[in-house]
């Protein structure tokens, strides 16, 4: 009796749980194949990881639903019923409404000042993702292009400075503020340009804007509707769907160390192996597994580190060169969250505001001395709900690796004295409507923490990273080179081991990277390609 053809699945998160839930649950299949899972951790999720801190439901990786109109994962969430919790959980009540801009010195920035560059700033970022706007952001972006010679292979970085430029430029009468100490307006407001650009690179992953290409921006999908949580937590969707998975098909644990495969049709040089199936994947231990086809899900900052000769190679023979290139030119970044605790206070204190924090720059010489650079280029600090003791901030780039490597005690003492730094007001007191200060006490007000988490993405050898994007230099086209099962035959030919590699995960998919849904559509691309090949090739 001819053997079933064995499939495994390299990585238990969205990607990979979805093909395998799909290969599995698919009328007809269900004897069809060996399906194993294999996971390098102690866990199922992936870059997914519901947590808790504080009593409060958190996340420690993918956070969002990013629109819950035609999304699958608001779908499965919806069906299983995870949108529901009586346990508090991070963001339920959405984004904040009204967040108070408050400037370095303790200067509460008004609406004149924060919204005219809002405004400005959400135009350009529109424009440059093909959201057709206001005749202004046109204006506005024509006046770069003739400026420049056109967007050709620019990054998203430097069209928004070229933005604030013709912005400052078209004002003619540059009317000084009063009442913000050494901050001038044009300061202030490049400032407040700088916040902003600091929450987009935590959108993209790009340690800088000026890395991220101009062009490819308008590839990127969102789903309409709102953006919200999960409510059970975003474990939940990975649950459901390693539930229908009978035991002993995941495996916990198994940190793949090489994969062999047959590019030309050749054999296992190894005495004693089953040679008719074409891939050996060598897990750390020692062990090692045969397959006729693998679906790798693992993250692109790997497959990076898989790929570098420096680090030693992942594949056997290596990947083709087209491949290779792909993945050495689409961008890859960390991004961070930090959750604090407030120390708890005998009086109930006023509720804590969610923060949008504008800072000098590093080398600016009106720069307080005792905030360092890592936090300078995080933009906010809020609630993870209102009223919640918890709050959370957002980094990327450098300062999310720097994070990593802080103790917990170095990090209270530098939040606590930024944070009491804003809200203190020494220079400019601004009284609630009833007239009490509540953090904003127009005294040196110290806000003390007492309990830290956070996340470590960019060190954690599994992932050695957060999720993908364009950088200068590639294109989405190399998202579509990512998704390309191995071995690439010539045309008009047939391979004797056709694919032997598959490729899933959010850094595959042209259009939503960076996503749950996009991980999980990667996940049923590559399950419908192995059942297609069998249903309709040997059926």
């Amino acid at each position: 009796m001819a053997k079933k053809p064995r499939i495994v699945v390299i990585g238990a998160g969205m990607a990979g749980l979805t093909a395998a839930n799909k290969l599995y649950t698919s009328t007809g299949s269900k004897d069809m194949f060996e399906l194993f899972v294999v996971e390098g951790g102690n866990r199922i999720g992936g870059r997914i990881n519901t947590s808790e801190f504080c009593g409060d439901r958190i996340e420690m990786g993918a956070t969002w639903i990013h629109g819950i109109g035609g999304s699958p994962v608001h779908q499965i969430a919806q069906e299983i019923n995870a949108l529901e919790s009586d346990q508090p959980w991070e963001c339920m009540d959405g984004f904040p409404d009204e967040p108070k801009t408050i400037a370095e010195g303790g200067f509460e920035l008004d609406a004149s000042v924060v919204g005219p560059v809002s405004t400005l700033f959400k135009n350009l970022m529109d424009f440059a993702q093909g959201k057709v706007t206001k005749e202004s952001v046109v204006a506005d972006a024509r006046w770069w292009c003739s400026r420049n010679g056109g967007f050709g292979n620019r990054s998203v970085g430097a069209f928004l400075r070229q933005g604030l430029d013709a912005y400052w430029d078209s004002r003619k009468d540059f009317e000084e503020l009063e009442g913000y100490g050494e901050w001038s307006r044009k300061l202030l407001e490049e400032a407040v340009f700088a916040m902003l650009e600091n929450t987009q690179r935590t959108y993209t992953s790009a340690g800088h804007l000026f890395d991220l290409d101009f062009e490819a921006e308008s590839e990127y999908r969102m789903f309409p509707g709102e953006e919200i949580t999960i409510s059970k937590g975003y474990s939940s969707i990975i649950e459901y769907l390693a539930s229908v998975l009978p035991p002993g098909v995941i495996q916990l644990g198994h940190k793949v160390d090489k994969i062999e495969w047959q590019p030309q049709g050749n054999h296992h040089h190894n005495q004693g192996v089953d040679d008719s199936r074409p891939v050996k994947i060598h897990f750390v231990d020692g062990s090692y597994m045969l397959a006729d086809h693998i679906i790798v899900t693992v993250s692109l900052g790997v497959l990076k580190a898989g790929t570098c000769k420096d680090s030693g190679m992942l594949f056997s023979p290596p990947l083709p060169s087209y491949k290779t290139d792909a993945i050495s030119r689409l961008g890859y970044g960390v991004v961070n969250k930090l959750f604090l605790q407030l120390s708890p206070d005998g009086n109930k204190k006023p509720e804590f505001p969610s923060l949008e924090m504008a800072f000098h720059p590093s080398e600016s010489e009106l720069r307080h001395k005792k905030i360092p650079w890592w936090i300078r280029r995080t933009a906010s600090l809020s609630p993870i709900y209102n009223n919640s003791n918890v709050l959370l901030s957002w980094f990327a780039g450098k300062e999310a690796l720097q994070l990593e490597t802080l103790s917990n005690e170095e990090i209270i003492d530098v939040v606590s004295t930024t944070v009491s730094s804003l809200l203190s007001k020494p220079h400019r007191e601004m009284k609630s409507e009833n007239g009490s200060n509540g953090f904003c006490n127009g005294s040196e007000s110290e806000v003390r923490f007492v309990k830290v988490l956070k996340t470590k993405w960019g060190s954690d050898p599994l992932f050695l990273g957060s999720y993908s994007y364009v950088a200068v230099g590639s294109s989405g086209a190399d998202f579509d080179t990512m998704a390309e099962p191995l071995p690439k035959s010539p045309a008009g030919t047939v391979h004797h081991h056709p694919l032997q590699i598959l490729f899933a995960g959010e850094a595959t998919h042209r259009t939503h990277y960076s996503t749950t849904h996009g991980a999980y559509f990667s996940g049923l691309r590559e399950a419908n390609r192995l059942l297609q090949h069998y249903h309709c090739v040997q059926v």
